[in-house]
């Protein structure tokens, strides 16, 4: 028998979050997959990949059925893990994490701000799962007594700054009920709050609802509430290798000796047939499968790869979905210039400079729970290495690079001293009195991009949507009933897509299994992630379930034939 899963509670609890192990991978390089076509001369590349080492895996008959698996362990896989499970409890939800501990990468390097929602399109999916996912926070912060402050925050800039901070503070005031509450300071009353702001901060806006939390606790509880479910599980060290579309027939009546009489609740066992590696795996061979009715993939900076494997599979000729990787940088501080501090403190975006907030919201000031300041992140673009040919966005093999090429941007987790410099000099401009012997290298996050360097404009979190079910003539971007450029949810926030991506609305019906990919879940993802947990299950309860909340209740003390149990517990 293979190696088995290592669960939630075999593992002792991370010392710390920020300590990244490094995956090695034997294999040699793959050539590479169709590409989404890019200039050679660019000095930033996205990574354009499908499942590292794919074709290593045959198709393979699964051994049991789930109904909801979570591919991702960060705090938006594990807040969609724990809603699907409160909400069908009789039903079985897994969460594959790759890593030993969950929020090891994008969840546990950022500033743990709890953001009010000031800066994004009104009608944006970011505005409003930033604005529940907010309240939905702090809820759960004082419910659980999970570590946070409500230190607010202060927008600054010069005189130049008027125009902006008032536009946004209109624009925060018409964001409805939730609309984060807001109020224009001049320059004198800003100092009043931060006496350290330097003279030629001329206005200000202070944002009364913006704080910081403890995002290892918050992720801490969602993992404590799946192991408390009856029907979840979550499995780190684990590493899904392959997706296809189940090859079993649709009829009931149909037999599979590896499922033997189990059935999915649907009475078919049509969905997603998905193969799994542990790390310590003997051979390439030792994968398990299992059919799972609704895969929710939540993978963060791998995000697009099993849309690329399973649509590239079905020979289509549209171009793979590429991923920018943009690193922020954090220095720690000791020193003056920052005495008694209390708010975070972000400039104002530079419009003389043609900087905007969806590009950076500035080397801003932040606290963490102990009242240690720390600055950043600025931003600095990585690019994966350099293709080996100009095969990059033409070949026409179906194997992705390797682990290592696929992980590039581990290497770059360390924060430069040359970096300082220019981090000094931005802070200056509103803080002008600190020093620069007190500026140290800290930690550093990577951040997952669907618009690259010089693309400019705004791109909100995007959720695709496939069925099992003639895979073949679907698209790959293929945008979530109620999401996506052709949405009124957010028509008026999206650009024009860069060129070669083909927008479409996915149907709300559809045969088979559903498959839901979350794409450039960045800033303010920490904040709307438990939004983006129920939001997801309302999509699956909507679009996959035909909501059946009444039927769903009724049945609370019935428990799920088919993944309930023992078949749970014989495959963990």
């Amino acid at each position: 028998m293979p190696p088995r899963p290592r669960l939630a509670s075999a593992l002792p609890g991370p010392s710390t979050l920020r300590q990244h192990g490094a995956i090695k991978s034997s294999s040699p390089p793959s050539p590479r997959p169709r590409a989404y076509a890019t200039d050679a001369s660019t000095a930033i590349r996205p990574l354009v990949a499908t499942l590292p080492s794919r074709s290593r895996y045959a198709y393979k008959e699964p051994e049991l059925t789930v109904d909801h698996l979570v591919v991702g362990g960060g705090v938006v896989g594990l807040s969609i893990a724990a809603a699907l499970a409160k909400r069908w409890p009789n039903k079985s939800t897994y969460l594959v994490e790759r890593h030993r501990h969950f929020g090891e990468e994008t969840s546990s390097r950022n500033s743990e701000v709890i953001h009010a929602g000031l800066y994004y399109p009104s009608h944006s999916l970011k505005t409003r799962l930033c604005l529940e996912g907010r309240e939905l926070i702090y809820q759960r912060c004082q419910r659980l007594g999970i570590p946070y402050k409500q230190t607010k925050k202060l927008v600054v800039g010069g005189d130049y700054a008027q125009p902006y901070l008032a536009k946004l503070k209109q624009h925060c005031d018409s964001l409805g009920p939730l609309s984060p509450p807001t109020r224009l300071l001049s320059g004198d009353e800003a100092r009043q709050l931060e006496p350290d702001l330097a003279d030629s901060i001329g206005c200000a806006l202070l944002s009364e609802r913006t704080g910081i939390v403890s995002s290892h606790e918050l992720m801490a509880s969602l993992e404590r509430e799946l192991l408390d479910a009856e029907n979840a599980e979550i499995v780190y060290d684990t590493r899904v290798v392959r997706v296809d579309p189940s090859r079993a027939s649709s009829s009931p009546s149909s037999s599979s000796s590896s499922l033997g009489a189990k059935r999915g609740t649907d009475g078919s066992r049509q969905g997603w047939v998905v193969q799994t590696v542990t790390s310590d795996a003997g051979t390439s061979s030792d994968s398990d499968a299992l059919l799972a009715k609704v895969v929710v993939n939540s993978s963060g900076l791998n995000g697009p790869m099993v849309l690329n494997s399973l649509l590239g599979s079905m020979g289509s000729q549209e171009p793979l979905i590429p991923m920018w990787y943009a690193k922020g940088n954090y220095a720690s501080y000791k020193g003056p210039g920052t005495r008694n501090v209390e708010h975070l403190i972000y400039p104002v975006p530079d419009t003389r400079k043609g900087t905007h907030a969806h590009t950076s919201l500035g080397t801003h000031l932040t606290l963490d729970l102990d009242g240690n300041v720390r600055f950043g992140p600025d931003t600095e673009w990585l690019s994966p290495p350099a293709p080996s040919s100009s095969s990059y966005s033409s070949s026409s093999s179906l194997d992705a690079v390797d682990e290592d090429h696929i992980d590039f941007w581990r290497k770059s987790l360390t924060v430069s001293e040359s970096r300082l410099p220019t981090m000094y000099s931005q802070i200056t401009e509103y803080l002008p009195h600190i020093s620069r012997d007190g500026l140290a290298p800290d930690y550093a996050g990577i951040r997952p991009k669907l618009i690259g360097p010089g693309q400019g404009g705004f791109m909100d979190f995007t959720f695709l949507w496939h069925r099992s079910g003639d895979l073949g003539s679907q698209h790959l971007w293929q945008h979530a009933p109620g999401t996506g450029p052709a949405s009124p949810t957010t028509t008026t926030a999206t650009t024009p897509p860069p060129v070669g991506r083909h927008h479409v609305q996915a149907p709300s019906e559809g045969s088979g299994g559903a498959m839901i990919s979350l794409l450039g879940i960045e800033s303010p993802g920490l904040t709307s992630s438990l939004a983006i947990g129920e939001y997801v299950r309302d999509m699956v309860a909507r679009s996959y379930y035909g909501d059946h909340r009444k039927e769903e209740v009724r049945n609370k003390g019935a428990r799920n034939e088919d993944v309930g149990g023992s078949g749970v517990d014989a495959w963990a």
